[in-house]
């Protein structure tokens, strides 16, 4: 199976009106869980829960070659050893990620940021 690196060229077209934001919002809540390195802000043992992805835009700013934002990522974790039966449960989650946009490509590369 090839990996295929994620585009948001509907957000490097709208850098830097207004509808940003939105645009980032919807474009990165579109890839889905799958596409961002959302095991990096989980516990071990946990696995990343299969349901929507919530996105929530910080700031953003013009880095010449590409465009830098911090999100807020809500998103659904699945926790397997809990204390409460055989059963996993799911808890929400959520973290903060570095989205860089390149300029000349639209490619959108995501990792998780402490704060």
């Amino acid at each position: 199976m090839t990996s295929t690196t994620p585009r948001l060229p509907q957000s490097l077209h709208a850098w830097p009106t207004p509808g940003f934001a939105r645009s980032l919002k919807r474009g990165i809540e579109a890839l889905g869980a799958g596409a961002l390195p959302l095991e990096q802000a989980i516990e071990p043992g946990s696995r990343v829960g299969g349901g929507p992805i919530t996105v929530t835009v910080l700031r953003a700013a013009d880095a010449g070659d590409a465009i830098v934002a911090r999100v807020g990522v809500f998103f659904a974790e699945t926790v397997g050893s809990c204390g409460c039966g055989a059963e996993p449960m799911e808890q929400n989650a959520c973290c903060v990620m570095r989205v860089r946009i390149d300029k000349a490509t639209a490619e959108a590369a995501f990792a998780v940021v402490d704060e």
